[in-house]
Parts: C-alpha cells; sequence; structure tokens
C-alpha cells in the first residue's frame, strides 16, 4: 500500500481493534516493511494518537486511552452496526438514550456514504422492535433534523399536530431536544405565535431546516446559564402548568424492591410499610409497601403502569384515579367473560 494517508488511516483501524498488534502482522497486512510500520506509528503519534508498544518476541503495537477522544475510523459493518443501533435507541425513546445519543446520529449519518445509509434504512425497514411501554415510535431522521437545526442554530419549519388532531405550520428556532425516556419533546421558540413552545416530537411531520441561522434566546428560566439543563427545567415548568398533579397513595402487597424495580422512576419510590397486606388478614412480618408521591402523568398510563407491577394493590388516592381504576376493571372483567 503505497499511499500513506489511506494508509495510516487503515493502520489506524486495526489499532483501534482493541488487542495488540506484532509489527510483522501490521506490516504483512498493510503490505509494507515493518520500518514503514514503525515511521507510521510515529506519524500518528505525533498527530496524537497515543500509540503504546512492547519489547521482545511477543511485543507489539496497541492503542491505549489517551487524554482527548481521537477521530475513530470505522470500517463499513461497524458503521452500519452503530447507525442502527443508535436509530433503533433514538426512535423509541428508551430511557437512557438522551440528546446526546441523538446528536451522534446526526454527525454519523451526515458523513455515511449513500450506499451505506441505504443499507441502515433497509435494516432499520426490515427489523421489528420488540419494545414495551406507551411510548410513540419516532422516524429516527426527525430526530436527527431537529437536532443538527438546533445545533447548528437555524430555523425550523414542520408541520404540527396537536393532541385534538388540529393540524398547523410552525416556524421555530429550536433550542433543546428533551427526552423523558417514553417521549421526545422539542423546546423551541415559536415565530409566529412570539413565545417559547414545547412540541412532541412523535406529532412533528415534514421538518427541514430553512438555512436561516439565528442567535439563540435566553429560555424564560429563573437562574439560567443556558444549556441541556436550562431546557429540561423549562420543560418540566411547562408540562406541570398545563397537566394536573396527581397525588398518588397506593399500597402494594410486596417489598419496596420488587416494586421500585417495576415502577418508572417518574411516579416515584416506594417505602417499606408495616400492616395488613391488601388482600390479606391480619398483619404480617412482609407488609408490603406504600408509593405516596405526585406525578402529572395521565390517569390512564398510571393506571398501566400500576398493573403491570405484578402484585396485589390497592389505590387509596387520588379519587379520581380510583374511579378509573374501577371503570376499568369492570371493562377487563366484562372483555374476559363476554365469550362465555
Amino acid at each position: 500500500m503505497t499511499d500513506t494517508p489511506a494508509r495510516l488511516l487503515k493502520l489506524l483501524s486495526l489499532l483501534q481493534t482493541p488487542r495488540e498488534w506484532p509489527g510483522g502482522e501490521l506490516a504483512e497486512r498493510l503490505d509494507v516493511s515493518p520500518r514503514t510500520i514503525r515511521r507510521d506509528i510515529d506519524r500518528l503519534r505525533e498527530l496524537g494518537y497515543p500509540v503504546e508498544a512492547s519489547r521482545g518476541a511477543m511485543g507489539g503495537y496497541r492503542l491505549v486511552a489517551g487524554a482527548a477522544l481521537p477521530p475513530l475510523v470505522l470500517d463499513d459493518e461497524e458503521a452500519v452496526a452503530i447507525a442502527v443501533g443508535l436509530r433503533a435507541g433514538a426512535g423509541h425513546a428508551i430511557e437512557g438514550v438522551d440528546e446526546a445519543s441523538v446528536r451522534a446520529l446526526a454527525k454519523l449519518e451526515q458523513v455515511l456514504p449513500s450506499r451505506l445509509r441505504h443499507r441502515v434504512s433497509a435494516l432499520q425497514n426490515a427489523t421489528v422492535p420488540l419494545t414495551r411501554g406507551d411510548g410513540a415510535t419516532i422516524d429516527p431522521r426527525t430526530l436527527t433534523t431537529l437536532a443538527s437545526a438546533a445545533t447548528a442554530q437555524e430555523r425550523l419549519r414542520f408541520s404540527y399536530r396537536s393532541g385534538d388532531g388540529t393540524e398547523t405550520k410552525r416556524q421555530v428556532e429550536p433550542y433543546r431536544l428533551v427526552s423523558t425516556g417514553r417521549r421526545w419533546y422539542l423546546v423551541a421558540y415559536d415565530l409566529l405565535r412570539e413565545d417559547w413552545r414545547t412540541f412532541r416530537v412523535d406529532r412533528v411531520s415534514e421538518p427541514f431546516a430553512t438555512g436561516a441561522r439565528f442567535t439563540a434566546r435566553p429560555l424564560p428560566v429563573e437562574g439560567g446559564e443556558g444549556g441541556a439543563d436550562d431546557a429540561a427545567r423549562y420543560f418540566a415548568r411547562s408540562l406541570a402548568s398545563r397537566l394536573p398533579e396527581l397525588r398518588l397513595d397506593v399500597r402494594f402487597a410486596a417489598p419496596a424492591e420488587f416494586v421500585a424495580a417495576r415502577l418508572p422512576p417518574t411516579l416515584g419510590v416506594p417505602e417499606p410499610e408495616a400492616g395488613p397486606e391488601p388482600g390479606s388478614g391480619p398483619a404480617g412480618e412482609e407488609a408490603g409497601c406504600r408509593l405516596r408521591s405526585s406525578c402529572t402523568d395521565s390517569l390512564e398510563w398510571v393506571a398501566l403502569r400500576l398493573a403491570l407491577v405484578e402484585c396485589e394493590f390497592a389505590v387509596e388516592g387520588p379519587p379520581e384515579l380510583v374511579a378509573y381504576m374501577e371503570s376499568l376493571g369492570a371493562r377487563l372483567t366484562r372483555a374476559a367473560t363476554a365469550g362465555r
């Protein structure tokens, strides 16, 4: 391999595999002399790649962790695997896959050759994910478009469907994406309404960047310094102002650890409780736990999550949740007995 830049990239790709490479094997793979390998290793070190060498018959070269993250060199299969994984996670708003992952996906897809973008799309379209929860599925291309525009401070146009089904056209200055674990939201300044808004991303369609740049406005949050934390605080305040607060009081006939592992963190943390268990007689040593917390989720979603805990429980409040659970229980009983 006589093309020095191409050879260096190939050498870097090999070294980024977590193993130690004997100099002779590297020379054989790149079809050059061991002396050329040594010179190329020196060039990589000058570029900031921390390549470590060990002596002896079993010695060789390996890339170690440095003070900064050097550019990664991926082969076709690795790039496709990473893009598909990021798409799958971002598209279903899995808890823990946040804006950083979407930005990474946007950067990767921007530099993918067309042949690899086609492979990523084909594999994604042919894959049926098995997911839990009621989070809406989102086209990852929508997420990457929004993330790229927010990063580049570029105005966006898109169609938006409200909760009652009304379709509107929006032009916004995107600020940040916020993930709640179940859904993605866009915090942006709406130019037509001259005010800040939050948009559910699963209701956004046909987004495109207009090319018009803007200077980011400060979010109306007290003590804000700009950035993701401000966006999260603004979103939480905005959501709380629109949704009624539910003050939950629920007793479970199971240990607190068991229940906590099956409830989303947004519903709070159950505490161990001594006393009679729901549906049992006298008090026992294992008395279950109690959840006292507040949330702004819908009655339907809260009822579903409580039912998925897979143990006996009793809803003590709020009254509207008790009434909904009674209605839901009666409906489920009718469904189960309708065919008898």
